[in-house]
């Protein structure tokens, strides 16, 4: 099951300070209701922080500057993401993508974060989430949401390829009942059949995949911590 072929290596982050300047450049801190310089501000006082905290454990990804759900929902931040020149998108079966929240994760209180230790998972590529939720656990790292995945991308683009993207397990979304949909975020690259059209061919893409289905070309992203500093 677990694949053996070598793992690619994504390139790093730019510094926190440069990742404030691209949401800014975005629009983010508006969407947020942040200033520029609040957010600015936030960069320059969580960077070393985070380099200090990630020790050598710091994934292939790097650190990563996250505006909090509440303050970004992920349809507002899809559209953002480019590939191709191609604005990213939410798949139309999923209009209740914002409804995905953080499951058995405690999100820092606080407008800004920073996530250490990225990683696409893709030695996880061809697992189900059922099976690769408890193996990330059991070596201490925490699987993304599906807004942290999508800042990713943003940040750095080529963190998604044809056939090594990433599911995004950390959100979940529960029923009226008390149970969970059987779906589970991803991010990857349309090919532009069926319903995505295509003239969406090549650009990223927000979808699901089911709880036990196994994907040859999905890793798990995840992290090693969430930290907030002021």
């Amino acid at each position: 099951m677990l694949d053996t072929s070598p793992t690619a290596v994504v390139p790093p982050l730019p510094p926190l300070a440069a990742q404030a300047e691209r949401l800014i450049e975005l629009g983010v801190h508006e969407i947020a209701g942040l200033s520029a310089d609040a957010l600015r501000a936030f960069a320059a006082a969580a960077d070393g922080d985070a380099d200090a905290d990630a020790g050598s454990d710091d994934g292939d990804g790097g650190a990563l500057l996250v505006v909090h759900p509440d303050r970004a929902p992920a349809s507002a931040l899809a559209p953002l993401l480019r590939r191709d020149d191609k604005p990213g998108f939410v798949v139309v079966d999923m209009p209740d993508v914002d409804d995905f929240a953080p499951y058995d994760i405690e999100l820092p209180d606080a407008p800004l974060y920073v996530v250490t230790g990225l990683d696409r998972g893709d030695s996880m590529a061809n697992w189900s989430p059922e099976e690769a939720l408890p193996a990330l656990l059991k070596e201490d790292r925490t699987p993304l949401l599906l807004t942290e995945g999508i800042h990713w991308v943003i940040q750095q683009p080529a963190a998604l390829e044809r056939n090594r993207c990433f599911m995004t397990i950390g959100s979940r979304l529960r029923k009226p009942n008390g149970s969970l949909d059987a779906r589970t975020p991803a991010i990857w690259i349309s090919n532009g059949t069926g319903r995505d059209g295509r003239e969406r061919r090549n650009a990223p893409k927000v979808g699901w995949c089911w709880w036990g289905n196994r994907h040859t070309w999905l890793g798990f992203g995840s992290g090693t911590g969430r930290l907030h500093r002021t």
